[in-house]
C-alpha cells in the first residue's frame, strides 16, 4: 500500500468565531498532503513544471465528522486509488484527531495538464505509474457531475485578487470553499455549521475575474455556484449539507 500520512496543528488564524477550523482548512491541508505525498515519488511541483505538466483538483467530496480546534493536532493520512475515465486520478484522504477519531473523510478526482497551454494530458504522461492500492476507499462514494440549476439568488460578488491566486496563476481550490461558505447565512454556519461538502471545479478563474457567486436551499441542503462574469462561464459548483454534527464537539 502507498500511503502517505502528516500531522499539522490548527492554527488561531484557522479559526472560525467558534474556535473551529474552518472547512477551507480541511481543503488546504489535503491539498498539502497530496503534493507531499507526489513528491515523495518525484513528482515534486519544479519537476512537474519542467516536464510540462501539473496536477490540479478536479472535484472533492468531503464528510465532515468533527471540527479540531486550536492548537490541536490532525493526522491525515492519503493515497492514490486507481484512475477512472481515463484521465481522472482518483485520491482519498482520511483526517483524524490525537485521540484517533475521525474528523473528515473524502475522496477526490485530478487531472493532469499542460500548465503552458492548459491542455489535458493523459496519465501516460508521467514517467511511473501511480499505485491504485487495489481501490482502497476513505469515502466510497461517487464524484458525479452536479449540474445545479440556473437562477439562484447572487449572494455576493467576489474579485479575484492577489491573495486568492495560487503559482498557476489561476484562484486556487480552498478559496472557492471560502467563497461557497461566505454565500450561505451566517447564522446557519455559527448555529450548526457542515455536515458534507462537494466542489466540482468547472472553469478556472484568472487574475482580476469577477466572480458572482449564488446559491440558495436544494434538497435539504444548499447549492451553490459561481458564475465568471468576464467569461459568462461557470467557475465552479458546490453542494453542501449542513447540520450539527461533529461542529461544536
Amino acid at each position: 500500500m502507498e500511503i502517505w500520512t502528516e500531522t499539522t496543528t490548527v492554527r488561531t488564524c484557522e479559526t472560525d468565531l467558534n474556535g473551529l477550523w474552518k472547512p477551507s482548512c480541511f481543503f488546504q491541508a489535503m491539498q498539502e498532503a497530496a503534493t507531499h505525498h507526489a513528491a515523495s515519488w518525484g513528482y515534486d511541483f519544479p519537476s512537474l513544471l519542467a516536464a510540462g505538466h501539473v496536477w490540479i483538483l478536479s472535484r472533492l467530496k468531503v464528510r465532515f465528522d468533527a471540527f479540531p480546534r486550536y492548537g490541536q493536532e490532525v493526522s491525515i493520512r492519503t493515497w492514490p486509488r486507481g484512475i477512472a475515465r481515463r484521465v481522472l486520478f482518483l485520491r482519498d484522504f482520511e483526517l483524524r484527531g490525537a485521540d484517533g477519531r475521525s474528523l473528515a473523510v473524502a475522496t477526490s478526482a485530478w487531472v493532469l495538464i499542460d500548465p503552458a497551454s492548459r491542455r489535458l494530458l493523459s496519465p501516460q504522461a508521467l514517467h511511473r505509474a501511480v499505485p491504485d492500492n487495489d481501490g482502497l476507499a476513505a469515502l466510497d462514494e461517487p464524484l458525479e457531475k452536479l449540474g445545479l440549476p440556473a437562477g439562484l439568488p447572487e449572494r455576493l460578488t467576489v474579485v479575484a485578487g492577489y491573495a486568492a491566486v495560487d503559482m498557476l496563476g489561476h484562484v486556487n481550490n480552498a478559496r472557492y470553499v471560502e467563497w461557497a461558505c461566505d454565500s450561505l447565512p451566517f447564522d446557519l454556519l455559527r448555529a450548526q455549521g457542515l455536515r458534507w461538502l462537494q466542489v466540482n471545479y468547472l472553469n478556472e478563474v484568472r487574475p482580476g475575474e469577477r466572480v458572482s457567486v449564488c446559491a440558495g436551499e436544494q434538497g435539504g441542503g444548499w447549492a451553490v455556484y459561481g458564475l465568471n462574469l468576464e467569461t459568462g462561464q461557470r467557475a465552479f459548483e458546490a453542494a453542501v449539507g449542513v447540520g450539527d454534527g461533529g461542529y461544536h464537539s
